[in-house]
């Protein structure tokens, strides 16, 4: 385990010196002391709050991400120096050998004699109860505030039907840039640049909603959530997630909901059908964008289709060639030039990804008919962010792609942002979404910078 720290730079005056500091606390106290408002911190178990019925104006929460940090173990790193430091001064939190770890609300199947699904349930059991006192504790229609950034489908369902058993109806589902780039998490990894802010209200009774009512409700939830977060610059995981978010609201408006047969629709299964119909809006998105170089080439069209249909495998023939022949190209067209898009061999046709292709220097430039094709220069830039991200102004400076094109074919082909715990994306999806995670500093500065347009 390897830590990092803040250390101040005694013969500076900028950020990060210890006058600026000693200026920015004193400034601060300087405000608080002026503010007749008196905070109050508790130390207690969220499960079991020691303050009225009624008496929070809001509750916000940034809870445990499911199995993704311990964070009792990362806490006794600090907890045996402010033991040592300040522990006679607080004796009654600061007394035990290490910090107390039974009933931590993470999933951690080593505590339970390796049985996973005893954890998962324990988890969703102590998330529940949590989140049951929060709806204890809140005033008559005051907001609970939930902040997530977890990436896995179960990681969301848990806590979508823990919200749900405490009786919160998801309202709102928003992104906020939290996270700085330059974190070690954040670093070489497709970890989402903001935080999920879900926000919750009481629900009222205890309704069966109709499957088939909160279904009809889903394309406009959608469409209208992906528009404002898109022209609002949310791109990548952050934009699928919070799009996700939103789409819990018809869903979570009921204490459950029934499938036509009546069984009840899980929230697992309801996340899946969300994402897939995000997707799909994305992909529609993609066939419907024009811009100033006219609408998005057939080559570049058929390769989003093909990955969203078919993913990264070999494809039989006719399939692909159908398919093709919707968006407008002959198949044998693709295998031309010194980086082909295709390959066919034994009645198979297989795509290549920006790893056999972005190497070529000439990809995304004009061939000698004067085309260029949009997903040749994805290939490209995904190819210099990947290993020269030097390089990449120049680049786009030379191609000059049409931004918001671009960023729907990455967006369209980073896949999936919720997953199963042990899936792995292929590299052309974890490429796109690390691409799109910097987009701001990677495509539009240096388009800004190179007078592309």
């Amino acid at each position: 385990m390897v830590w990092d720290f803040g250390e101040s730079n005694p013969f500076a005056s900028a950020s990060g010196s210890i006058a600026k500091y000693l200026s920015e606390t004193a400034d601060t106290l300087e405000i608080l002391a002026s503010k007749p408002v008196t905070a109050h911190a508790l130390r207690a178990s969220a499960t079991r709050l020691p303050v009225e019925d009624g008496s929070f104006d809001a509750v916000i929460t940034d809870p445990p991400y499911y199995d993704n940090i311990s964070y009792a173990d990362l806490s006794d790193f600090f907890y045996v120096w402010l033991k040592r430091s300040v522990g006679f001064l607080f004796p009654e939190h600061l007394g035990g050998e290490l910090t107390p770890k039974r009933r931590e609300a993470i999933v951690a199947p080593y505590r339970h004699d390796g049985d996973k699904e005893a954890a998962r349930e324990f988890y969703e059991y102590e998330m529940a109860e949590a989140f049951s006192e929060a709806h204890r504790v809140l005033k008559p229609g005051a907001p609970l505030v939930c902040v997530y950034a977890h990436k896995t489908t179960l990681g969301w369902s848990s806590l979508v039907e823990a919200l749900r058993r405490a009786g919160f109806a998801i309202t709102e589902a928003w992104p906020l840039d939290t996270e700085m780039p330059e974190r070690s998490v954040g670093q070489g990894t497709s970890s989402l640049a903001s935080s999920i802010f879900l926000v919750g209200r009481s629900r009222e009774g205890a309704e069966v909603g109709d499957a088939r009512v909160v279904r009809g409700e889903l394309d406009g939830v959608i469409d209208e959530r992906l528009e404002r977060l898109t022209k609002a610059g949310v791109t990548g995981s952050d934009l699928i997630i919070a799009t996700i978010g939103a789409a819990l609201q018809p869903f979570t408006r009921y204490a459950s909901v029934e499938l036509p047969n009546g069984d009840e629709l899980p929230v697992q299964a309801f996340l899946e059908e969300v994402q897939s119909r995000v997707l799909s809006a994305v992909l529609r998105k993609v066939h419907g964008l024009t811009g100033e170089v006219g609408a998005i080439d057939p080559a570049t069209r058929y390769y989003v289709l093909s990955r969203y249909s078919y993913g990264y495998g070999k494809v039989p023939f006719d399939e692909a060639n159908n398919l093709a022949r919707t968006a407008g190209l002959e198949l044998h067209d693709l295998q031309h030039g010194s980086a082909p898009l295709a390959t066919i061999a034994k009645g198979t046709v297989e795509l290549c990804d920006f790893q056999a292709r972005g190497e070529n220097e000439r990809l995304g430039l004009e061939d000698a008919n004067g085309d260029v094709r949009l997903i040749d220069v994805l290939h490209g830039l995904l190819w210099r962010t990947s290993r020269h991200t030097s390089a990449v102004r120049g680049y786009l400076d030379e191609t000059h792609p049409d931004p918001q094109q671009l960023r729907a074919v990455a967006q369209a082909l980073q896949g999936r942002a919720l997953r199963d715990t042990n899936e792995s994306k292929p590299p052309e999806a974890q490429a796109c979404e690390r691409l799109l995670g910097a987009w701001r500093t990677l495509v539009e500065d240096n388009l800004l910078s190179s007078g592309a347009t």
